[in-house]
């Protein structure tokens, strides 16, 4: 009888993953950091255990977006206040703070539970080229 494989938090080793938003569409590297952040590009992957990747993503002011998103997109934020809901257009995000917008891609991909926000811990997005995880030595990845 076969039985089925259960990850052990012990037994999980952490990569580093690199990479260069440059010219890269949005909702696919979303996709793809989500993927590497939860470990379903693992075999060994298991639901209830953070079997994923650290995954550094530099050049993020350089993404794309497709179609008419770049003057239609709006991200919407509520303060607690009666009738504070704020918007923001993509293209102001973008020019004050293009980290954002890969962070809120990502982080609305994850799943909504304590494991999640562990998970998205693992992810470090820079606007330009410079981090500072060089000594983890992290392997770079092509879309």
């Amino acid at each position: 009888m076969k039985t089925t494989y259960n990850a052990k938090p012990s037994e999980v080793a952490h990569a580093w993953v690199h990479y260069d938003a440059t010219d890269a569409v949005l909702g696919r590297l979303a996709v793809d950091i989500a993927r590497r952040l939860m470990g379903k590009h693992r075999a060994i992957y298991t639901p209830h255990v953070d079997t994923g990747d650290f995954v550094v993503v530099t050049h993020c002011e350089k993404v794309k977006v497709t179609g008419r998103k770049a003057e239609q997109k709006v991200y919407r934020h509520h303060t607690g206040y009666i009738g504070h809901l704020r918007e923001l257009t993509y293209e102001r995000v973008m020019e004050r703070h293009p980290e954002r917008i890969l962070s809120l891609a990502v982080r609305r991909m994850m799943p909504k539970t304590k494991l999640g926000r562990k998970m998205f811990s693992k992810l470090k997005v820079y606007a330009g080229a410079e981090h500072p995880h060089e000594a983890q030595k992290p392997e770079t990845v092509t879309l």
